[in-house]
C-alpha cells in the first residue's frame, strides 16, 4: 500500500470536519450533479452561506462545479474519499500491527 502523508488528508478532514459539509457530501455522492437551488432545500442555510460552504469543499478537491447560466451545478470528486480511504487503512494497519504485537506480548507474559 502506498503510503500517505497526513499532511494531504488534512485539508480533506478538516472540510468535512464540519456538518453542513458533511452532510452536503452524503447528499451530493447519492445524488451528484446537483444545482445550488437544489443543494439548498431543506438545509436551513443561506444560499450564500451554502456557496461558502461549497468553495471549502471545492478548495479541498472534494467537489467540481460547472455553470450553466446563471446557475453552478457541483459534483463529487471521489478521487479525494479514495484518498481518505487510503490514509485511514494505514492508520488501521499499523493499528492492527500494534495489537498483534500486544497481544504477543501479553501471551508470551502469562
Amino acid at each position: 500500500m502506498e503510503r500517505r502523508e497526513p499532511s494531504k488528508a488534512a485539508p480533506i478532514f478538516a472540510a468535512l470536519g464540519d456538518p453542513i459539509r458533511l452532510a452536503m457530501v452524503a447528499r451530493l455522492c447519492k445524488d451528484s450533479p446537483l444545482r445550488t437551488i437544489e443543494l439548498t432545500r431543506g438545509t436551513g442555510v443561506t444560499r450564500q452561506g451554502l456557496i461558502k460552504h461549497l468553495h471549502v469543499l471545492e478548495e479541498a478537491g472534494l467537489v467540481s462545479s460547472d455553470r450553466f447560466g446563471r446557475e453552478r451545478q457541483w459534483r463529487m470528486q471521489a478521487e479525494e474519499l479514495a484518498t481518505l480511504r487510503d490514509y485511514l487503512d494505514q492508520i488501521s494497519a499499523q493499528w492492527d500491527l500494534r495489537l498483534e504485537r500486544l497481544k504477543a506480548f501479553i501471551e508470551d507474559s502469562a
